[in-house]
């Protein structure tokens, strides 16, 4: 039987500090750890290791797991320079060694990691389900809000001929 994995996507305080929905999605975040537990599923922490972003620079306070979410030592944390989790990562082999064919997505920044490992997991072949309140982004360009809803949109509707990414709110998965 294969398991599913939680991605916990960059959810790392000097992205989470100001977000969009902060303790809500953090909250949510650790209600699908619980889950994942509870139904014998791996979590998976990733933490984005910047080249020149300081706040997110490996090693620097803004770098570390946020301390509300409960991160524990069975758990894998895998590291990554790009926005797409698989890319020069360990991620796949975590997936691989563990039997997992599905993934639940949650984290930051909606519109770049979050999305970037949503379809790298699609191309990949598993069955991915993207946490529609368990990720958030700050304001850009658009409103917060709006990207997120852009992308619980976009995604769910992503043209692929075999699969598709389910997209659930925390309630119910």
């Amino acid at each position: 039987m294969s398991k599913a994995a939680l991605l916990v996507v960059d959810a790392q305080v000097g992205l989470v500090t100001g977000a969009y929905k902060e303790v809500r999605i953090l909250e949510n975040i650790n209600k699908a750890i619980a889950k994942l537990r509870k139904d014998q599923g791996i979590v998976v922490f990733i933490q984005h290791c910047h080249s020149s972003y300081e706040p997110m620079m490996k090693g620097n306070v803004g770098w570390e797991i946020h301390p509300s979410l409960d991160a524990k030592e069975l758990d894998f944390f895998v590291e990554k320079r790009a926005s797409d989790s698989f890319y020069e990562t360990t991620l796949s082999d975590v997936l691989e060694s563990n039997g997992v064919k599905r993934v639940y997505v949650a984290g930051l920044q909606t519109e770049f990691c979050v999305d970037a490992t949503c379809r790298a997991a699609l191309s990949k072949g598993l069955a991915v389900t993207l946490i529609s309140d368990a990720h958030t982004t700050g304001d850009s360009h658009l409103p917060a809000a709006t990207i997120i809803e852009h992308h619980n949109k976009i995604l769910a509707n992503l043209a692929h001929p075999t699969r598709v990414i389910t997209v659930k709110a925390m309630s119910d998965l």
